[in-house]
């Protein structure tokens, strides 16, 4: 029993993982050369731009995502005391003027444009602990808020 010596499928996978290093091998051949000519922006994806290109248009945004955004205060990252190296959403480090949410509840911060994008889909919670953005003691004025800038008359 046992597997022949001539096995021809053993063939197959060992070929693409040689192929898949030597790709590897190219790509950081590749990343070297671009950075040593000091191209290396065009490895890393911009940001801003992917924010413009995944943004909701105003019209289609919930009431609710436009009110915790005027609640939610906006920074400067060089303002901040200890604070985190990365954005949690974007895994990206955060410059000296990047702005800044940093959330009531549980304290965590986040580039304004990651956070603002999670809004947009209406989110209501932290993106890591899952807390809400607006903090109990904030609620029932952001329900009457919330209510007003609806149109819809109070049920009470």
């Amino acid at each position: 029993m046992g597997f022949p010596v001539g096995y021809s499928e053993l063939l197959f996978p060992k070929l693409l993982l040689h192929i898949l290093s030597l790709l590897g091998l190219l790509r950081k051949l590749i990343c070297s050369l671009l950075r040593f000519m000091g191209l290396h922006d065009f490895l890393e994806p911009d940001i801003a731009w992917a924010e413009t290109q995944t943004r909701v248009p105003e019209e289609f945004e919930s009431v609710s995502a436009t009110l915790i955004r005027e609640i939610l205060p906006v920074v400067k990252f060089r303002e901040l005391v200890d604070p985190p190296e990365t954005c949690a959403v974007c895994l990206s480090e955060f410059e000296e003027n990047d702005e800044i949410r940093r959330l009531a509840n549980c304290r965590h911060i986040f580039h304004r444009g990651c956070l603002d994008r999670w809004m947009g889909y209406d989110q209501r919670t932290c993106p890591l602990c899952r807390t809400a953005f607006i903090p109990d003691e904030m609620q029932g004025a952001f329900i009457q808020r919330l209510w007003a800038a609806s149109g819809i008359a109070d049920p009470l």
